[in-house]
């Protein structure tokens, strides 16, 4: 371990390979609101958030949790699901005044058509204005789910529905 006047010891949340501060700073320096997307083994989640010089405040949320109160018997971490519940997010921005947003993905890899960027494509369903390539977002028979079973499709559409209703 290196030791001296002039070491300085790195952020810990750099260490830990948790957070880009450079992306952060450029994110925050647009104004706008980050649609933060963070993915685990079961779950997605998003989170609408704008900075303050206290702590970003959260203004929508949603996570694919919710998704089993609405009759979601499939995989959570599935890209249908992404797609909802990017679907769903989308919907409760737009009724909390977010039009406009820029994703932030994190510390992430980046795979084109992949779970990501279906929350993506389910936000800009709903009606959200998030800057992005059309070459990212997945198929529409994988958002579908017809690459897992044909039985998804149909649960698909039904929450879906659901969704609208609300």
């Amino acid at each position: 371990m290196a030791t001296g006047p002039r070491y300085k010891v790195a952020f810990r949340r750099r260490r830990e390979k948790r957070t880009d501060y450079y992306q952060r700073r450029r994110l925050l320096a647009s104004r706008e609101a980050r649609a933060v997307v963070r993915r685990s083994n079961k779950n997605v989640t998003i989170q609408f958030a704008e900075f303050g010089m206290e702590g970003d405040s959260i203004i929508a949320a949603a996570s694919t949790r919710e998704l089993k109160a609405l009759g979601w018997e499939y995989s959570c971490s599935s890209i249908p699901a992404a797609y909802l519940v990017g679907y769903m997010a989308g919907k409760k921005a737009i009724k909390a005044g977010v039009e406009y947003a820029v994703l932030d993905i994190g510390m992430q890899k980046v795979q084109h058509g992949g779970v990501l960027f279906a929350t993506v494509a389910g936000m800009t369903d709903a009606g959200l204005e998030i800057p992005h390539g059309e070459d990212v977002l997945p198929d529409e028979d994988r958002i579908l789910g017809k690459h897992i079973d044909e039985a998804i499709e149909a649960a698909v559409n039904t929450i879906k529905e659901k969704l609208e209703a609300e």
